[in-house]
C-alpha cells in the first residue's frame, strides 16, 4: 500500500531546532482596509501562531517570511509591520521586524538573532519573482529557482525550512519549493492539519457528502466539479453564486441577459460547454437554484427561475432554494463549503448566506470551510467552534480536491532530512 501524503512528509516533531537558525515560511495574507491600512481579519495569523510558538518555545532563531496581496490585487500589497505588530500581541512574547527581505540588514539582522527570538521580514512579494506574474510568464523549476535571488541570499544561513502555508500550496514560487532542495524541511502544524481534515472528506468520507460551491470565482472549482463526481468523492453539489448561474445557462435557463452578460464579462463562457457535460454525466448530483432573489424599489424581491427577465441581476439564492438546500445540509454527513451563495455584503442579500452558513453549523455532519470570502462571512454569521474545520485555503483547497498535485506538496516529500 502506498503511504499517504502525512506519511511522506517530514513535521516539526520530527526535528531538532534549539540553537538553529530556522526559516518558515507561513501565509498570514489577510484582508485589508484600504483606506485605513488596517487588518480586517487575522483567521490567518491566529492560525499561524501554535507553529511559530512551538518553535520559539524549543529554541529556534526563527525568521519568518510571508506575502501579503499581489499585483493583481495591488491595494493590498503593502509591508508586514502591522502583521508583526498582531503577532507578538498574538503570542504574547517581541515579533521583531525589518523592512527588508533579503538584503544585507536583513541578513545581519538575522544572524543577531539568539534563541527563542523571532523576526519577520518584510513583504516577499516585493521581490518580483515571488509574485503571480512571473510564476505564470517564467516557468522554473523547483531546481531552477535555487539561484533565485530569495534563495541565493537566504539559504546559505539557515540550518532548516518549516512551510506552514497551505494556503500558497498551489503556488510554484521560490518560497514555496525551492528552500526544499538545500535544506531538512518540515510541516509545520497548520499545514499537518489542513492535510488531515482534506484526507477525511476525500479519501472515504461519511456519507451522504454535499459538497456546497458558490461565489464568483467559477474557473477554480470547474476542476474540483469534475473530479468529485467522477471519482465519488460528492454525493451532492449545491451551487449557488457565479457557480451556480453558469450551470442554469448550461440547462438552458434564461438567466436574464444582465446576469448572462456579466458572467461573458468575467471570461466565463468556456465554462458553460463544461458545465453541461456534468449534467449530461451526473445531473442527478447537481443542484442549482429554483428561485432567486433580486433588488426591485429597494427592497428585495424574490423570482423563480421562470420569470427572470432580461433587466433583473440575480443577487443572492431565493426562499425555496435556502429551505431545499437547508435540508440536503440537515441530512448530509459530511459537508465542504467553498464560496457563498450571495452578496452577503449587501443586507438586501445577506439571506441565503445566513440562512445556509446556520443551517451547517447545526449540522451533525463534519464540516470543512474554506476561502477567504467563506471563512470572512461564517465569521459574521455563526460561531466558528461549532465548525469541525475552517480552512486557511481557498486555490489550494479547490486544486488539492481537484486531485491537482500542489507544487508545495511534492517539494516537500522530495526534501532532505537530517
Amino acid at each position: 500500500m502506498s503511504l499517504s501524503v502525512l506519511d511522506r512528509i517530514a513535521s516539526i516533531d520530527d526535528g531538532d531546532f534549539s540553537g538553529k537558525r530556522v526559516l518558515l515560511r507561513v501565509d498570514i495574507n489577510s484582508p485589508i482596509d484600504r483606506d485605513s491600512g488596517r487588518i480586517v481579519n487575522d483567521n490567518r495569523i491566529q492560525k499561524s501562531l501554535p507553529t511559530i510558538n512551538d518553535l520559539l518555545e524549543r529554541g529556534a532563531r526563527l525568521a519568518i517570511i510571508a506575502h501579503q496581496g499581489d499585483t493583481t490585487d495591488y491595494g493590498s500589497l503593502v509591508g508586514l509591520q502591522k502583521h508583526a505588530e498582531r503577532l507578538a500581541d498574538a503570542l504574547g512574547k517581541p515579533v521583531q521586524f525589518i523592512e527588508d527581505v533579503a538584503g544585507p540588514a536583513a541578513v545581519e539582522k538575522i544572524l543577531a538573532l539568539d534563541d527563542g527570538e523571532a523576526l519577520l521580514l518584510d513583504n516577499i512579494r516585493y521581490l518580483t519573482e515571488e509574485v503571480s506574474t512571473f510564476e505564470d510568464s517564467v516557468k522554473q523549476t523547483p531546481a531552477d529557482m535555487a539561484s533565485c535571488y530569495l534563495v541565493r541570499r537566504l539559504a546559505p544561513i539557515f540550518d532548516c525550512y518549516v512551510n506552514d502555508a497551505f494556503a500558497a500550496a498551489h503556488r510554484n514560487s521560490p518560497s514555496m519549493v525551492a528552500f526544499q532542495e538545500l535544506m531538512p524541511a518540515y510541516a509545520g502544524r497548520l499545514l499537518m492539519q489542513e492535510l488531515s481534515a482534506l484526507q477525511a472528506i476525500t479519501e472515504n468520507p461519511a456519507r451522504p457528502c454535499v459538497y456546497m460551491l458558490g461565489g464568483s470565482r467559477a474557473g477554480d472549482a470547474f476542476g474540483m466539479i469534475h473530479q468529485v463526481l467522477s471519482d465519488g468523492s460528492a454525493d451532492t453539489l449545491l451551487l449557488s453564486g457565479l457557480i451556480g448561474e453558469i450551470f442554469m445557462l448550461a440547462d438552458d435557463i434564461d438567466i436574464g441577459e444582465t446576469t448572462r452578460q456579466f458572467i461573458l464579462a468575467k471570461g466565463f463562457e468556456s465554462y458553460i460547454g463544461q458545465a453541461r457535460d456534468c449534467l449530461a454525466r451526473h445531473r442527478e448530483k447537481i443542484a442549482y437554484p429554483g428561485d432567486i432573489a433580486i433588488e426591485s424599489g429597494g427592497v428585495r424581491q424574490n423570482v423563480d427561475i421562470a420569470s427572470i427577465d432580461d433587466d433583473m441581476m440575480i443577487s443572492d439564492i431565493g426562499d425555496q432554494t435556502i429551505d431545499d438546500y437547508r435540508h440536503t445540509i440537515e441530512a448530509a454527513k459530511t459537508i465542504l463549503v467553498n464560496g457563498p451563495p450571495g452578496i452577503y455584503e449587501n443586507e438586501l442579500f445577506e439571506k441565503g448566506t445566513q440562512a445556509l452558513w446556520n443551517a451547517v453549523a447545526d449540522a451533525e455532519g463534519f464540516s470543512v470551510v474554506g476561502g477567504g470570502d467563506s471563512v470572512t462571512s461564517f465569521t459574521r454569521y455563526v460561531d466558528m467552534a461549532k465548525l469541525n474545520y475552517v480552512s486557511t485555503a481557498g486555490g489550494a483547497l479547490i486544486r488539492y480536491l481537484s486531485g491537482v498535485q500542489l507544487p508545495l506538496i511534492g517539494a516537500m516529500c522530495r526534501s532532505p532530512t537530517d
